[in-house]
């Protein structure tokens, strides 16, 4: 490569946050090495080789915009129409897979829109938001925005994912909180989502579902039934103890005591290999990945630029929060993916993605910054 090759791909990329970008690769590594047995070929491992690199070339793809058009109206809506159109097709051509019809069979691999539907999701609130920023006190404004969320939360819900269906709610309640929603509207909402609960309780949740629950409540009451997923991992996670089985040689994962450990208890897999060292690890990885997003929102030019970089910390601390309580038995089961981590390419490429979005928002505050700078030495002169 040339001189000026080189100084053109350093100027090309120099918005790129590479602490954030180790962080995230990181993570994704340990996921890999959790999938990873030494006594058996294992397909998960080398898959999820590939879907990172994708996910990497995804990155670097999305943040060379600035996406100044997710501001347009047309955009957003098309966007948000699109993935609910893509939702709503589940239903007729999705396939069933353990129950549930939550993606595309295409051949060589499947596509779960309720991944790329939480991105937009936090497109259209942080457009829906940034417009209305001083009236946001005003219910109109939280009833409105709800109902967009809702209705994603609903396509997603009913094919059941409910762990997806919890994802997309925090991410409307973390957006409203940051947009600056009333503390009584809050209230008034939160007595409107009981009573909605309710009624899932009784017409919305499947029998599977509510055994989750029940088995979260009292864990011991069905071992080998309902509650025997959050048994496992619960004794998965306490027997890494401090230094972990050792990489590729947790008994609870590889001798399939533990059911899905690549994907929805990817968490416990890796405490039992890792322990609590690893554990330590995996958090303050975690931590720098929401710092350095927040970062981005304190540094952003304009009110969309901040909702959008909050409303993806949301994501992931809410997606961080569930799967880990999951998998400790602090929470009901709700089979939810570990950002970064969990094998899957819908959710992974999403995720990468996602970042990229940030990193296009940090270039063109970048921009606007120095054409604001160099707009105030020609007025000072």
């Amino acid at each position: 490569m040339t001189r000026v090759a080189r100084f053109a791909t350093i100027r090309l990329f120099a918005h790129i946050d590479w602490t954030l970008l180790a962080s995230v690769v990181a993570i994704s590594l340990l996921g890999i090495a959790t999938m990873h047995s030494f006594s058996t070929t294992d397909a998960f491992f080398e898959r999820q080789i590939i879907w990172l690199s994708l996910s990497v070339a995804v990155f670097f793809t999305t943040s060379l915009s600035s996406y100044h058009f997710l501001r347009r109206t047309p955009v957003i809506t098309a966007l948000y129409v699109g993935i609910g159109t893509l939702l709503a097709l589940i239903f007729l051509f999705g396939a069933i897979v353990k129950g549930a019809q939550q993606r595309f069979d295409l051949g060589l691999f499947f596509v779960q829109p309720s991944d790329p539907a939480k991105l937009v999701l936090i497109a259209l609130l942080a457009k829906y938001f940034a417009r209305r920023h001083i009236e946001i006190r005003h219910i109109r404004h939280i009833l409105l925005s709800g109902a967009y969320a809702l209705t994603i939360f609903a396509l997603v819900f009913l094919q059941p994912d409910f762990g997806s269906g919890i994802i997309i709610f925090a991410i409307w309640l973390g957006m409203v909180l940051v947009a600056g929603i009333s503390w009584k509207h809050l209230a008034l909402f939160f007595l409107v989502a009981a009573l909605l609960g309710a009624g899932a309780w009784q017409y919305g949740l499947q029998d599977y579902q509510k055994d989750r629950i029940f088995s979260f409540l009292n864990p011991l009451a069905d071992i080998q039934g309902a509650g025997y997923n959050a048994y496992q991992s619960t004794i998965a996670v306490g027997s890494g103890e401090v230094w972990g089985k050792g990489v590729g040689y947790g008994t609870q994962s590889k001798l399939q005591f533990l059911p899905e450990y690549q994907t929805d208890f990817i968490f416990a897999a890796y405490a039992e290999e890792w322990g609590f060292v690893g554990v330590a690890i995996l958090l303050t990885l975690f931590c720098i990945v929401i710092f350095r997003i927040l970062m981005v929102a304190s540094h952003a030019t304009d009110n969309f630029d901040t909702l959008l970089a909050a409303g993806v910390a949301v994501y992931f601390f809410a997606q961080f929060i569930v799967h880990v309580g999951m998998n400790m038995g602090l929470l009901p089961i709700t089979g939810t993916t570990l950002p970064f981590m969990s094998y899957g390419g819908s959710h992974l490429l999403t995720e990468y993605a996602a970042l990229g979005l940030l990193m296009g928002l940090r270039k063109g505050a970048s921009a606007s910054r120095r054409v604001r700078s160099g707009t105030e030495i020609v007025g000072a002169l």
